[in-house]
């Protein structure tokens, strides 16, 4: 500490009082970055949670092969889609640019746990297993084995008590389960993951999906896939798809723009998206409203001092740059605990939610930029005193 205030003298030869101020009270400084250090973890976890939902709600989207998707205009996101009329995939074939269209089938079954017998919400998709309809790998390698009726591809990264599923899978073996009276066979796994909506995602042929959901029909169907010719400008063929199919019920949009689309929605509309953004908001009001108080405290404690110093000819913005010393410090001390303590909280709830919790480079420098305003905010509003602060009223 002595080496540290000897950089600091030394520095522009200007006393380090902020720092002194701040050590001199050991319990106040602790509770000053323990109120910091919570700030930036319900900010990191709110803001985790939050490019979770963004990312699970697109996981889907981005699974899917094509250039070009069809939905119905009435959709909403991914949950509530709509159909479109398949007749429609057959006219956006006619169109120029367009190599090919393949139908998807969006529904919700009540999955049986073949260990636990437990049932959980998981997403199906139903789709043409002659038809290649996916980018990752491991579906599209065993499309063949839906051709069988009642046959199933599961998710590996699914949330839940799976870990005997998974490795019986892995080991090459089949496994049953029962769903509303039928028989299902499961004989292969891919990769997807959990969202805040299902558990995990079943990929299945069109003919077992009307299976397992009789209510659906072949004739409408929830996104159509659109591939286009090679060198084919996707922007003239989106636009050649909006000329062709009739107004009302269906809209072309780019695999991105699909994708956007749903984050759009995420981000303005769902109640989830809003309860985290405000909880990210609370967690910035909770610093800022212990910081001040601690802040606030100090220049009570030290009027005497200040308006010593006013008396010596200084200026209030003297005054406040000692007060943003302290706000500073308290920023960078208390966001290391902070941090440290949400890599552990982020890797504990992605073991128990199996939801895609990441902690990218940018976020860390957004909530360090939150924090230094915080606290500069914070420091701004207890440096309101020092204006008034006159030498003949204090002594």
């Amino acid at each position: 500490m002595t080496r540290l205030t000897g950089i600091w003298r030394g520095a522009g030869n200007r006393l380090p009082i902020g720092w002194l101020q701040l050590t001199h009270s050991k319990s106040r400084l602790a509770v000053a970055l323990a109120g910091v250090a919570f700030a930036n973890i319900l900010i990191f976890m709110q803001l985790g949670f939050m490019g979770a939902l963004f990312e699970t709600s697109v996981m889907t989207h981005r699974a899917l092969k094509a250039d070009l998707v069809l939905i119905s205009t009435a959709a909403v996101k991914m949950d509530t889609l709509r159909t479109i009329p398949r007749r429609r995939l057959y006219q956006a074939l006619s169109a120029p640019g367009v190599a090919g269209v393949a139908p998807v089938y969006i529904g919700r079954l009540d999955w049986r746990n073949p260990t636990t017998l437990r049932r959980h919400p998981m997403q199906l998709i139903g789709v043409d297993p002659d038809r290649d309809s996916f980018v990752l790998p491991a579906i599209r390698d065993q499309l063949h084995k839906l051709k069988r009726p009642d046959t199933l591809l599961f998710d590996a990264l699914a949330r839940g008590e799976y870990a005997g599923t998974v490795a019986a899978l892995e080991r090459g073996e089949t496994l049953g389960t029962e769903i509303d009276g039928r028989t299902l066979s499961v004989t292969g796994l891919f990769g997807l993951g959990a969202s805040f909506g299902t558990d995990g995602t079943l990929v299945a042929s069109d003919q077992t999906f009307f299976r397992l959901l009789p209510m659906r029909s072949s004739e409408t169907v929830s996104i159509g896939l659109v591939t286009t010719e090679p060198g084919a400008d996707i922007a003239a063929v989106k636009q050649a798809l909006t000329d062709r199919l009739p107004d009302g019920d269906t809209q072309a949009m780019t695999l991105e723009e699909f994708v956007a689309f749903e984050q759009d929605y995420q981000a303005r509309y769902a109640p989830v998206g809003f309860v985290f953004s405000f909880g990210a908001g609370m967690g910035l009001l909770v610093g800022l409203v212990i910081v001040f108080q601690i802040l606030s405290t100090d220049v009570n404690d030290h009027m005497a001092e200040y308006a010593t110093f006013k008396a010596m000819g200084y200026r209030d913005t003297y005054l406040l740059g000692i007060i943003i010393e302290e706000a500073l410090i308290l920023a960078g001390l208390g966001f290391i605990p902070g941090f440290l303590a949400s890599l552990g909280l982020y890797e504990l709830t992605r073991g128990a939610t199996a939801l895609p919790i990441e902690l990218p480079p940018e976020r860390i420098v957004t909530v360090f930029l939150m924090t230094f305003l915080m606290c500069c905010a914070s420091g701004a509003l207890a440096t309101r005193r020092l204006a008034n602060a006159d030498p003949a009223d204090i002594f």
